[in-house]
């Protein structure tokens, strides 16, 4: 998973977010009473790692289920109806790394509620990054995670939690990695 590798990606950008990790480093940002949506959920990782720490999953869809729980569901077709239904707070996801599909989440979800959107640290000085700026929010520094089971090797990308809000104005506020 990264640039800087000659590995065939997964179908669908599969990475499952099970290193604890990327929820520890999450958690001090979220609101009090977090409930979320995980629209990428997989296997229910994140899910899982996002719970250890309070917060609470009111619905985890994917467009490939990987465990029960995790409902079938193409993320860009739910509307705000359908999330205003589920009273969650904020949406919660490692998304598809792929640009074009990347963005249109950026967008899509970012209409509906405050979302917290995990990838690559770099997309954040990329010209491509630019007509989302408006809607970022805050940045948290990751550092690179463990993407394959079974390893103890990290990936070869930082990793950062983007936070997209399009109700949201101000400076993009910036938090380093604190391990």
């Amino acid at each position: 998973m990264g640039k800087r590798s000659n590995f065939k990606r997964r179908p669908q950008d599969k990475y499952r977010t099970f290193d604890m990790r990327a929820a520890a480093a999450l958690a001090p940002h979220l609101r009090w009473g977090c409930r979320f949506w995980e629209p990428c959920a997989g296997a229910a990782d994140l899910v899982r790692g996002l719970q250890s720490f309070g917060a609470e999953c009111v619905v985890a869809t994917d467009i490939s289920p990987e465990c029960e729980g995790v409902y079938r569901l193409d993320a860009l077709a739910a509307t705000a109806a359908d999330v205003d239904a589920t009273g969650v707070t904020d949406i919660i996801t490692n998304p598809v790394w792929s640009r074009a599909l990347l963005h249109a989440m950026i967008m899509h979800f970012s209409a509906m509620r405050p979302t917290w959107l995990l990838f690559d640290a770099d997309w954040m000085h990329t010209r491509q990054a630019a007509p989302y700026l408006p809607h970022l929010r805050k940045i948290v520094s990751v550092g690179r995670l463990i993407w394959i089971e079974g390893t103890n090797q990290t990936g070869k990308d930082n990793c950062a939690w983007y936070l997209f809000d399009q109700r949201g104005t101000g400076p993009i506020e910036f938090i380093g990695r604190a391990a």
